[in-house]
């Protein structure tokens, strides 16, 4: 029964996309079910399968695809607890942007297309979850790749979708090549695909090269999940529609990394040095992606780069040892970050515009869209992590996990002592993630008040009518009341510290009085130097001049905060100028070189061919002329040569 449970949680996804494709515009009217319905089963389903395989239990089923003639493939499913738990995150999120796109992409004539592939975006990464062969793993994880590019790119008559999804596509490909690799050295040291036969070996001390393995493992990881430095894909990726983006950021894609470090966190346990690439990594990337927050008018930028950061947390999480702290924080920030995503969605659909900017000027703006104004509230304070929201418990949980290990008393969830976790990483990941609180709740701040408080002369724009009908469809309105229990209700895991580590086979998630209090005054500090920078702002704004509280707050590094830092234009210089004189040069030579020697040669035959059919005119008197000439020639020859 378990196992029917989970070869259909991952079919009908499948099936539905296939059903949808072949629909179409033919049967118009069957697109939307076939969309919701399958996914929605699947959802159910996978909460079954979760309930009926229970805390503590695992399931193991495989048979061997066609052999290879050297290590075995083999088509297996590995269900534990979190194997489980993560797929009823990933089934309700794509059952509620299925749902929600219904009416936000109700007149795009693309929408057929759309769909399938956020059922197939679905389908592949419950393959990545429910997987138990590092191969089929794989195959999961490229066809979320494709996707990704097709949902970016769904605006492609736009250039900045099209270049979006080119990015997406080759950054995240650039880090799969070495992680194509790592599978291949964690399967030749283990003499197998299968991951439960690469855990054994960790185990059992059989892998000799875990240290390259696992840094290999995190190219692809820092691709997927948009940890420094290929990150950049992530922001650019707003293009996409904003389901899309929401799906990207909660569940799918980014969520894959995340989730097989979690899965193979045994092997990087082996190996200090990948623990220290992965902290630094996150560090880097918390801290980073807070200031370039702080600096973006785009709403969904700022949702982006947050996302960024909170994987920043989870990776962080692993790189100290605690594989259900970053767990915990995955699943709730998929519950959060969905609905922010799909509640800004609502927003600008209503203001028709992704602008922070010109929202300020929009006084009836969030009358006009009330659900999606308390919603986003909701989702903005679980994402700062204030109790008693979900973030808060997850977010305590990874400052907690970062405390012990730079205390000595370092955990691995469930997996015994983290041992090769230096205590300095402890330091180094508690004090990021610190400040990275304060950070976030900077810019949360800041979107809530430009977006929804306008104040002074900022109000005094064209702003949507307060007695205007309600721009939220209803298919939008309720999808964030859905997301809004899990980010509400998952707190609560918080208040049972051992529940969630019963699911995962850990250990407790309580989280340190120390942190608890730490992280709850960073943010409440956060919180009050935004909103004293935008009283500032607005207090000191000339006509013509952007009252912006990040301007305030990052004084001059915010131009620089606003464009990435620079890193877009450094690969552009790094990478993108070279690759594109030598295209050029190689243009250049096929064109002037190998052209001309093709077009010689072949033209010498021609000439040749004229001669000669000049010579065949068929006049008998010309024959013989040619013939007496000849013999005077030969003759003459003759006679010089005696």
């Amino acid at each position: 029964m378990t196992l029917t449970l989970a070869i259909l949680v991952s079919l009908l996804p499948f099936l539905g996309a296939l059903a949808g494709l072949a629909a179409g515009r033919r049967a118009p009217g069957l697109v939307r079910p076939l969309a919701v319905l399958p996914t929605l089963t699947a959802a159910v389903l996978a909460a079954v399968l979760a309930a009926d395989l229970g805390t503590g239990r695992q399931l193991d089923a495989a048979t061997q695809l066609t052999p290879t003639g050297g290590l075995p493939i083999a088509l297996s499913l590995h269900l534990d607890g979190i194997a489980v738990l993560l797929g009823v995150l990933v089934t309700v999120v794509a059952s509620c942007v299925q749902i929600y796109s219904t009416a936000y992409l109700r007149e795009d004539p693309r929408y057929p297309s759309y769909a399938a592939l956020v059922s197939l975006f679905t389908a592949a990464m419950l393959l990545v979850v429910y997987s138990g062969d590092l191969i089929v793993l794989l195959v999961g994880w490229e066809v979320m790749g494709i996707c990704s590019y097709f949902l970016v790119g769904h605006h492609w008559e736009r250039a900045d979708a099209r270049s979006a999804s080119i990015k997406a596509f080759l950054v995240t490909k650039l880090g799969d090549v070495p992680f194509l690799f790592g599978i291949f050295v964690l399967a030749a040291d283990a003499g197998t695909f299968r991951i439960n036969g690469v855990l054994g070996a960790a185990a059992s001390g059989h892998l000799h090269h875990a240290t390259l393995a696992a840094l290999l493992l995190l190219c692809g990881v820092a691709g997927k999940s948009a940890q420094f430095p290929l990150h950049t894909w992530l922001p650019d990726a707003m293009a996409g529609p904003t389901p899309v983006s929401a799906l990207i950021h909660a569940a799918t894609m980014v969520a894959a990394g995340i989730y097989l470090v979690a899965r193979l966190l045994p092997v990087f346990l082996l190996s200090t040095v990948s623990l220290v690439v992965l902290g630094v990594m996150a560090v880097i990337t918390m801290i980073g992606s807070g200031l370039c927050a702080l600096a973006q008018d785009d709403m969904k930028r700022v949702l982006a780069y947050s996302t960024i950061g909170q994987l920043g947390y989870m990776a962080g999480a692993l790189a100290v040892g605690d594989r259900d702290a970053a767990l915990f924080q995955l699943v709730t920030h998929g519950a959060f970050k969905a609905l922010l995503f799909l509640a800004a969605g609502v927003v600008i659909h209503a203001a028709h515009t992704n602008s922070l900017t010109a929202m300020s000027g929009m006084d009836g703006l969030r009358r006009r869209v009330p659900d999606a104004y308390a919603t986003m509230g909701i989702g903005l304070l679980a994402l700062v992590g204030l109790p008693p929201f979900s973030g808060f418990f997850s977010k305590e949980s990874v400052l907690t996990a970062a405390e012990h290990a730079a205390t000595g008393e370092a955990l691995t969830g469930g997996l015994g002592p983290a041992g090769n976790v230096p205590s300095a990483l402890g330091w180094t990941v508690l004090v990021g993630g610190l400040v990275t609180a304060l950070l976030t709740a900077a810019y949360a701040a800041r979107l809530w008040l430009l977006a929804f408080h306008p104040r002074g002369a900022q109000a005094e724009q064209a702003a949507p009518s307060p007695d205007a009908p309600s721009a939220e469809p209803a298919a939008m309105r309720w999808t964030l009341w859905v997301l809004a229990v899990p980010t509400l209700a998952l707190g609560l895991a918080g208040l049972r510290p051992n529940w969630l580590p019963a699911w995962l086979d850990g250990v407790s998630l309580t989280p340190s009085l120390l942190t608890a209090v730490l992280g709850t005054c960073v943010a409440l500090l956060g919180f009050g130097l935004a909103y004293a920078a935008w009283r500032r702002a607005t207090a000191t704004a000339t006509e013509g001049v952007v009252a912006d509280p990040g301007r305030v707050l990052l004084g001059p590094l915010f131009g620089a905060a606003r464009d990435g830092f620079g890193v877009d234009k450094l690969y552009d210089r790094v990478f993108v100028r070279p690759v594109l004189a030598a295209a050029q040069l190689v243009a250049f030579l096929d064109r002037e070189v190998v052209e001309t020697y093709v077009k010689g040669a072949a033209g010498s035959p021609g000439l040749l061919g004229r001669a000669v059919r000049r010579a065949q005119n068929g006049n008998a008197q010309g024959y013989l002329n040619a013939l007496f000439a000849g013999v005077v020639v030969l003759a003459v020859l003759v006679a010089v040569a005696q």
